[in-house]
């Protein structure tokens, strides 16, 4: 899982996805939906929600003053044209008297905010009994802090637009709720020394991000382990991945670059990569000593 963490979904083999838009309207109001099947869904939501609204006699100034929203932000509900937050599904179907029908497309509208190479991942992660990533480019998404988001997302070529980046950091905060899911997964994360030493966005988006490490690394569910540069001998040396494995015990790969991902669902291949993560994991500093080296970049900041 690499900076974006977008991902895709397939059959017995890998499954390759190329391109990266992401669109947003409203940061608070939810982002568009990313595809045809989506979209589709999406209206058909909003149909719903309007027909329900209408059978209340709510007008829509009413029913968005009830739900802390404009007008405007609820007809972009009705028309598909933005994707309302779980929360405000479910105090729409409060307010609506729906009796949980609403909150029956909760799931969909969810998959319905990520590109198609991203929905089966999304899924994925969170069913995940064990995660194991290797990041060599930038720190693990599920362990940024959101100035480290920003300064990434703003140095994308070409830019990216505003509105982008603040969908964008949403949805990526939004996944590190796995950090607190219970029953906990088992996540473990290797990071390469030169991640590390990167100074994105600058030395106190730096410092802020390793403090957030030292953090994170004391989760009783979390081991985090440096890459040093040091080090003569690598199995990561071609590239980072992310091995998920499910609660049915099934094995998942996920690698990107250059806004292309894949998503390796062969057993034999995902075998071989829980074996290659196993020895990255012994050839980086332990635990206890990566966060002893983490504290030591600090100092010296």
């Amino acid at each position: 899982m690499a900076e974006t963490g977008e991902r895709g979904h397939g059959g017995a083999g890998a499954v390759v996805s190329l391109g990266d838009s992401w669109e947003n309207d409203d940061r608070a109001a939810g982002p568009r939906p990313e595809d045809d099947t989506g979209r589709g869904i999406v209206v058909a939501f909003g149909q719903t929600l309007k027909t329900l609204r209408l059978r209340q006699g709510l007008e829509r100034e009413e029913f968005g003053r009830r739900l802390g929203y404009s007008a405007s932000t609820i007809a972009s509900f009705e028309q598909g044209r933005r994707i309302p937050t779980p929360r405000t599904i479910e105090r729409a179907d409060e307010e609506l008297g729906a009796d949980g029908l609403l909150c029956l497309w909760k799931e969909q509208l969810e998959r319905a905010q990520y590109p198609v190479f991203f929905q089966g991942m999304a899924a994925l992660e969170k069913e995940a009994m064990e995660l194991l990533a290797y990041d060599t480019l930038v720190v693990n998404g599920l362990l940024q802090t959101e100035e480290y988001m920003r300064s990434l997302l703003t140095m994308r070529r070409p830019p990216l637009k505003q509105d982008t980046i603040e969908q964008r950091v949403t949805a990526r905060l939004a996944r590190q709720d796995v950090l607190d899911r219970e029953p906990a997964p088992l996540l473990s994360f290797v990071i390469d020394e030169s991640v590390l030493r990167r100074r994105y966005g600058g030395t106190d988006v730096q410092r802020g991000q390793l403090e957030h490490l030292l953090l994170v690394g004391q989760r009783r569910n979390v081991e985090l382990q440096v890459m040093p540069l040091d080090c003569v001998e690598s199995a990561g040396v071609d590239g980072p991945f992310t091995l998920v494995v499910r609660r049915d015990g099934k094995q998942f790969v996920y690698a990107e670059a250059q806004a292309t991902s894949s998503l390796e669902t062969d057993p034999a291949r995902a075998a071989l990569a829980a074996s290659r993560y196993g020895i990255i994991r012994s050839q980086a500093l332990a635990p206890r000593e990566s966060m002893a080296f983490v504290e030591g970049l600090l100092r010296s900041l």
